[in-house]
């Protein structure tokens, strides 16, 4: 069993971080009063806030999520743009080469006499 002045001994080699501790409030690691971001898991503190620093800037993750944003924005464009295309290919006619009678633009087969439209 330590003595109570073996304990201090080792509490005065530590260095000076701050006399009162606070806690993180993401992982719950206690910190020095003075910490401006968290020794665990690096969540900035209420104090670091309040000082405006801000956190490191991580480009990778950023980078990740400016990409993953142009995917979605690209493929609602595309799925846009495909159904412009069915709408507007609906409209036009074709005339069956058989029968002469005017069919959707999208029809593979005349819709009156069964032929395969050219």
């Amino acid at each position: 069993m330590t003595t109570f002045f073996e304990r201090f001994k080792f509490y005065s080699t530590l260095p000076n971080l701050g006399d009162i501790m606070v806690y993180c409030s993401k992982c719950a690691e206690e910190l020095p009063e003075n910490a401006y971001f968290c020794l665990k898991c690096g969540t900035r503190t209420r104090n670091g806030v309040t000082a405006g620093i801000s956190p490191p800037w991580n480009w990778e993750k950023q980078l990740e999520q400016t990409l993953s944003t142009v995917v979605k924005e690209m493929e609602k464009a595309v799925e846009s743009v495909r159904k412009s295309i069915n709408k507007s290919n609906q409209k036009i006619s074709v005339s069956c080469s058989s029968c002469g009678e005017k069919n959707l633009g999208s029809a593979k087969y005349c819709y009156k006499c069964g032929s395969e439209l050219k």
